[in-house]
């Protein structure tokens, strides 16, 4: 049987590289709940177009036409809907950099997480409707537990083992 000679044309095989441990599993599954969360909340915010119209015109303090009404509550749609899509993206790309264990893909969830957790503390501060606030609530909790999942022992040894170092 012929071997190639050990210094020829064949690569040396790519180290396996471990499977994301149970925790890391966790906060990646709690991810892309956060994510459909937030295409629920694009969804409602568009099927709740007339509700918000009605809000702007009764919250109003001066006398808005029907069009003004209606351009404001265009914004609010449009402006929601925005921040709804970039809030999937940035889910599913946390969810993707951590399962991959991209060291720096955990770091980024805690600093977005962080960044949800001031909104949230402004969005008790401002006048919004209750199923807002526990909506912002409960994406709030999946964030969390998503991010203490991330941080435990396992999850740290698995990121120190698959990225790589400087």
């Amino acid at each position: 049987m012929y071997q190639p000679y050990p210094g020829g044309d064949q690569t040396p095989p790519v180290p396996s590289r471990p499977a994301p441990p149970r925790p890391v599993r966790n906060a990646v599954m709690l991810m892309y709940i956060g994510a459909a969360l937030s295409a629920v909340s694009l969804v409602v915010v568009v099927v709740s177009f007339h509700s918000i119209e009605t809000v702007i015109r009764k919250a109003s303090t001066t006398t808005l036409t029907q069009a003004q009404v209606h351009n404001l509550a265009v914004a609010a749609v449009v402006i929601a809907a925005v921040e709804s899509l970039i809030a999937i993206g940035l889910w599913l790309l946390m969810a993707w950099a951590n399962k991959a264990g991209k060291s720096w893909g955990r770091i980024v969830a805690t600093a977005l997480f962080g960044l949800n957790t001031v909104l949230l503390l402004l969005s008790f501060a401002r006048a919004t409707a209750s199923i807002s606030l526990a909506f912002s609530v409960l994406v709030w909790l999946v964030g969390l537990g998503a991010i203490v999942l991330l941080w435990r022992k396992e999850s740290s040894q698995y990121f120190t083992a698959v990225s790589p170092r400087p």
